[in-house]
């Protein structure tokens, strides 16, 4: 069903759309579903979560790049609740991955660095999400998609 504008009219009930298989957000939805599900897989011999894993890795790329940061930056950077955060943030510390430091500049905040360890685990942790992200989106780039272009829009989408 369409209007005299060439879009959706709405339909009974008063939607616009003809049922969810020409809804983008019930396809998002389904699409992050069965990601999450192959990124989880992908982790699960490493031992961590999706959530910690993403905490590690934002931490040791901060880290990397020269920056000590604390939990609230570690969330920004992540995209994380930071209370949430603050709770990942101690298993990891528990798990030997992460040390927090008090910040000699606020002693209310810690700084965060990944050890040795969360180092190694987070290098591979690393290479198995990109090898499952790259799985994933292969029937885009194996049509012509370029990667840098999926992730262009998607960083559109998520802004």
């Amino acid at each position: 069903m369409t209007s005299e504008a060439g879009g959706a009219a709405p339909g009974p009930g008063g939607l616009a759309i003809e049922g969810p298989d020409y809804s983008p957000g019930f396809w998002l939805w389904h699409a992050t579903l069965r990601w999450q599900r192959e990124v989880a897989a992908a982790l699960a011999p490493t031992g961590l979560t999706h959530v910690q894993f993403v905490l590690l890795s934002c931490a040791w790329w901060l880290n990397d790049h020269g920056v000590v940061p604390n939990q609230l930056q570690l969330a920004r950077q992540a995209g994380t609740d930071v209370k949430m955060t603050s709770q990942v943030v101690r298993k990891l510390e528990a798990k030997g991955l992460l040390e927090r430091e008090t910040d000699q500049d606020d002693t209310r905040a810690k700084r965060l660095r990944v050890t040795g360890a969360g180092t190694a685990l987070a290098l591979g942790a690393i290479g198995r999400v990109e090898a499952a992200d790259a799985a994933f989106f292969r029937p885009l780039t194996s049509a012509g998609t370029p990667p840098a272009e999926i992730t262009a829009l998607l960083r559109r989408l998520a802004e």
